[in-house]
């Protein structure tokens, strides 16, 4: 394990490292997770092996320390994600990144393009939702004061809605930092993280189950360049669910064309 200060306040960034080839190829993780749980498996495969990769946790979650004082901002994730990847010696870093882990890495590829070449966003959120009250994923958290997540029960009601899976990593999470993520989650940047992807000059792509059926405003990312590119037999865990597929899909999007 390695770890990185970044914040004023000393707080680190810490990331789990397989040694191999630059450039690098950096993991990112979704709301709520951790990087070594979602990706070891697939970073290990021999079709993605070889490089120097890192499975790193956001600031807030997983093995990251966990500051109360944080915004956890999408803007403030990117920083905080770029200081890890400077002092560690990263630059033009191949991104694979989950959920909210993709919007995390599109504003950072966007607000510190020397430090990533390619993108791969994994079932990413691209614009903002509509928060409401005991729905899955960051629009229930975000529905929640912070007061209420924190302090009033919101956390123990999250707890028992979203499952033992997801609890498993999510326990790991700030209480502070998984509402401040969701809420931010929720209201996205400006530009939105859509408009950010759109104008990205780098080989990117975007996997997402075919389940969920067409990807909204598909052609428009396909005519900017973005590959998008249908992930069959899985859920919002692309990863986890249906790790063939996954690997295929991330081996060629990370295939430099002839």
């Amino acid at each position: 394990m390695r770890s990185a200060a970044v914040t004023p306040e000393g707080d680190r960034i810490r990331w789990v490292e397989l040694p191999g080839l630059e450039p690098a190829r950096v993991y990112v993780h979704g709301l709520g997770a951790t990087s070594p749980a979602y990706f070891t498996e697939v970073a290990v495969d021999p079709r993605l092996a070889g490089r120097r990769s890192l499975l790193i946790d956001l600031l807030g979650h997983g093995i990251s320390d966990r500051p109360a004082h944080f915004g956890y901002t999408l803007e403030s994730h990117a920083d905080a994600l770029a200081g890890a990847l400077t002092a560690a010696g990263v630059s033009a870093a191949e991104v694979i990144a989950h959920s909210m882990g993709g919007s995390v890495a599109i504003v950072l590829a966007a607000r510190h393009p020397r430090l990533v070449s390619r993108l791969v966003l994994v079932d990413a959120n691209l614009d903002p939702v509509p928060r409401a009250h005991g729905s899955s994923g960051s629009s229930g958290i975000a529905a929640y004061s912070e007061e209420e997540f924190v302090t009033g029960g919101g956390w123990e009601e999250v707890r028992d809605r979203v499952g033992p899976h997801w609890w498993s990593t999510m326990r790991l999470a700030g209480r502070e930092a998984l509402h401040r993520s969701a809420f931010h989650l929720t209201r996205g940047t400006t530009p939105t993280m859509r408009e950010l992807l759109l104008d990205l000059k780098i080989p990117r792509a975007f996997l997402l189950p075919e389940s969920d059926g067409p990807l909204p405003g598909a052609d428009a990312l396909t005519e900017a360049g973005v590959s998008v590119v249908a992930i069959p037999d899985c859920g919002h865990n692309i990863m986890l669910d249906n790790r063939e597929a996954f690997v295929e899909a991330t081996a060629a999007a990370l295939t430099p064309e002839d």
